[in-house]
């Protein structure tokens, strides 16, 4: 049997599968993206995309396409017995800022959103291989052997790594002996994809929010005409999906006749679960998205989380197959602490929701997640700034030398390291392919002229800050102690190339 050869296999062509394939991509690495389905997903199951992952998909390339085929959230509007309603407005906190471009969750169907990964990966010259199914694999000290089963036949596959996108149910967790603890909950969900007569698209309409025996609920789905039905239904027994059966439950629990499901484009009934892998690597297998992690749909938080644990792997495979052996170790330290704290937070969410309480805050949009107590973060001294190591970095609009506008995020986008200087020389840092420098203050490249730099960052003159290619500080440093930055970019397998200054 031939054996062919990749750097990375993904297992899994979801959107934590397909993040990851962008990001690989576009640094024109070998991967290979395989998906046991035969079709993709067309349903809109994960249709919240939080802030926090529309500044990933602007790093990718692809926010504007997700903006122009999504939507921002109607307001939510609950129904009285009475035939009465009360709409509850949007969080009013919930707005864009010169830090936070994305303040405002967008909705876009996973259907869509993970179309239009897919035409990007398509632009950058790659594709999932749909109804190719990991069926083995075994791994040594130097790779994965991987056997994959497709309509063509079984293959043998040799990876440096492998990485399991592939759900909840994860063949490849579940081949390396990971344990899933966490539990199955009490409720078991149903959600639909339908056309819909009787209702306006300006509104989440909501019917019986306080009981979990009668609860429903119609989100018009933005960027199509559908509307997507969620509703909890009996633990036991089989639910008709039908039209007629859609019908029947909705005129039950509405009291009305003239809401109509016309269409049913997809439909599914399900139980919720809350687990966390016990480990997110296996020596050269990791486990990224549902695979490592699986939450209630309260507050939108799986699709997101599972496209920045893919944002977060990406780069530091880059780093490892550029020479920095250590890149890797700090995934599971960094992504695991974070899942954990979302599974707290969608569970706290579905409890609210069963007491009738949708709100939703701050803490949903993930911009305040980060990475503070990580072995990546790196601070010479103490700072007075609230702005630290591992945390998330902050937009800002600046100006070029040109005098032409620009924003920080113009900077950061692409899949290099970032460093930021103020009043510095930019000759001490030698040149790397992977590392762009920029430098505000007299004779610098870039102007922080309106203070938002200053105000976001706190950066002295004669400092640095790094930015990771995930978008996150990894630390600033003095200019007098150039040599701790210099180490840490070698070890990160940013080898000077030259420098001026020996």
């Amino acid at each position: 049997m031939n054996v062919s050869s990749v750097d990375i296999l993904i297992v899994g062509a979801g959107a934590a599968g397909l993040t990851l394939a962008i990001d690989l991509a576009r640094r024109g690495l070998a991967f290979r993206l395989i998906e046991k389905s035969p079709t993709p997903f067309h349903g809109s199951r994960g249709k919240g995309l939080q802030p926090r992952t529309l500044e990933v998909f602007d790093d990718l390339g692809i926010v504007d396409r997700i903006h122009a085929l999504g939507g921002p959230y109607p307001a939510p509007r609950v129904w009285r017995d009475d035939g009465g309603y009360v709409d509850t407005p949007m969080a009013a906190d919930a707005f864009a800022t010169p830090a936070e471009p994305y303040g405002v969750p967008w909705m876009a169907p996973q259907f869509i959103t993970e179309r239009v990964m897919r035409d990007r990966l398509a632009e950058l010259g790659q594709r999932p291989q749909f109804g190719c199914e990991l069926v083995a694999l075994q791994q040594d000290a130097q790779g994965v052997t991987a056997t994959l089963a497709s309509a063509a036949g079984q293959e043998t596959v040799r990876a440096r790594y492998l990485v399991g996108a592939d759900g909840g149910r994860s063949f490849v967790r579940q081949a390396l002996g990971v344990g899933f603890p966490g539990k199955t909950m009490d409720i078991r969900g149903l959600v639909a994809d339908v056309t819909l007569d009787g209702l306006d698209r300006d509104a989440w309409h909501r019917f019986n929010d306080s009981s979990m025996q009668r609860q429903i609920g119609f989100c018009p789905l933005a960027g199509t005409d559908l509307f997507q039905i969620q509703a909890p239904v009996p633990m036991e027994g089989d639910t008709d999906l039908s039209p007629e059966g859609l019908n029947a439950m909705v005129a039950e629990r509405t009291g009305r006749d003239d809401i109509r499901v016309g269409a049913v484009a997809w439909a599914s009934v399900f139980r919720m679960n809350a687990r966390l892998a016990d480990r997110y690597r296996v020596d050269r297998v990791f486990l990224i998205g549902d695979a490592a992690h699986t939450h209630p749909p309260t507050g939108g938080q799986g699709l997101n989380t599972s496209v920045q644990d893919a944002y977060n792997l990406g780069w530091k495979l880059a780093a490892v197959l550029a020479g920095a052996p250590d890149a890797l170790d700090s995934y599971e330290e960094e992504r695991r602490p974070v899942a954990e704290s979302v599974l707290g937070l969608s569970s706290r969410l579905l409890d609210a929701a069963k007491r009738g309480d949708s709100r939703r805050g701050r803490e949903v949009r993930q911009l305040d997640l980060g990475y503070a107590a990580s072995s990546l973060a790196l601070e010479d001294s103490p700072r007075s700034h609230d702005l630290r190591a591992g945390n998330r970095a902050p937009d800002a609009p600046i100006h070029r030398a040109s005098g032409t506008p620009a924003r920080l995020f113009d900077l950061f986008r692409g899949s290099h390291w970032t460093l930021l200087g103020n009043a510095v020389d930019r000759d001490a840092i030698p040149a790397h392919p992977q590392l762009r420098v920029h430098v505000f203050g007299p004779r610098g490249d870039v102007a922080d002229t309106q203070g938002y730099v200053r105000e976001g960052y706190g950066l002295e003159p004669g400092s640095w800050v790094l930015v990771r290619p995930d978008g996150y500080v990894a630390g600033f440093v003095t200019a007098e102690h150039r040599e701790v930055l210099m180490a840490y970019l070698q070890r990160m397998g940013i080898t000077p190339e030259a420098s001026a200054h020996g």
